[in-house]
């Protein structure tokens, strides 16, 4: 998957991105600016809400990426 540019608006948003991310068996990175934490971290995607977030995925699955799709900012 290439990388996707999401906007999460509130926790719930996070918590349903997070459990997406969590059943992957691959690594995902969320980056802001200069700042890069691990997709499967409840705290540290929540520390960046709402701001547009870059998600680099090291592998595919389709349900994660239908999340992401959700969650993509234009």
């Amino acid at each position: 998957m290439e990388d996707k540019v999401i906007r999460l608006q509130a926790p719930e948003d996070v918590k349903e991105f997070v459990s997406a991310a969590e059943k992957c068996d691959f690594d995902i990175d969320v980056k802001y600016n200069r700042i890069i934490v691990d997709a499967k971290s409840f705290l540290g995607v929540l520390s960046l809400i709402s701001n547009p977030l870059t998600v680099a995925c090291q592998g595919y699955d389709s349900t994660f990426e239908n999340t992401v799709k959700k969650f993509a900012v234009g």
